[in-house]
């Protein structure tokens, strides 16, 4: 059993890894802004006040835990880059330090040409600053987390949705998983079965790791 911190366990994706994790066993903290907004999280789940971005924050919750997951999601572009420099900034000093896992963007993979998603030129521009501020944290990962232990998970780019727990995948590294038809798709409770699966079978440290059927 691991002890496992989710910062942003109320939203869409953190929601779901804290409910597969609790439901093999882990000990799970929640680790949210609003703890009056995440009664809905499974019984046994401890909710407190956390923020990934604080050192302080970090600093509290990270002793007990053997793995810091980083959901977090909804601010502006700099929110993922704060976190993980709080993170790494904090870990680095600690003896035994968790491990941090980061759920970053799918629009950082390469396409077939080599380029990012996010540099394509019919890119939305609503998520672009989102897409960026992941961009950035995974850059900061590769260039100045050393020290500490840390794995950054990516999505598929674009079908990417609620939906059914198969509890199958496929991995990859730094382009999209895809099928016959060249489709990459996942659900986010099968995104939440691989986030675990490496929890409890690490494969994938100190890199980006890619997830889709």
């Amino acid at each position: 059993m691991s002890s496992i911190v989710v910062f942003g366990a109320g939203g869409t994706a953190g929601s779901r890894v804290t409910a597969e994790a609790v439901g093999r066993g882990h000990r799970v903290t929640a680790a949210v802004r609003r703890p009056e907004a995440a009664s809905y999280l499974p019984a046994g789940v401890q909710v407190v006040t956390g923020d990934a971005t604080s050192e302080r924050s970090v600093r509290e919750l990270a002793p007990e835990a053997d793995v810091l997951l980083v959901a977090i999601g909804g601010g502006e572009r700099g929110l993922w880059l704060d976190a993980a420099r709080a993170l790494v900034t904090t870990l680095r000093g600690l003896p035994d330090a968790p491990r941090i896992i980061h759920l970053g963007g799918g629009s950082t993979l390469l396409t077939p040409r080599g380029t990012r998603y996010l540099d394509e030129p019919d890119f939305p521009e609503e998520y672009r600053d989102s897409a960026q501020g992941q961009a950035d944290a995974l850059d900061y990962y590769r260039s100045q987390a050393d020290g500490v232990t840390w794995t950054y998970v990516s999505p598929p780019p674009l079908e990417f949705h609620p939906g059914e727990r198969t509890g199958h995948y496929r991995t990859g590294t730094d382009e999209p998983v895809t099928d016959d038809q060249g489709r990459s798709v996942l659900t986010y409770e099968d995104l939440a079965v691989a986030i675990v699966d490496e929890i409890e079978h690490p494969r994938h440290e100190n890199m980006r790791f890619s997830v889709a059927y």
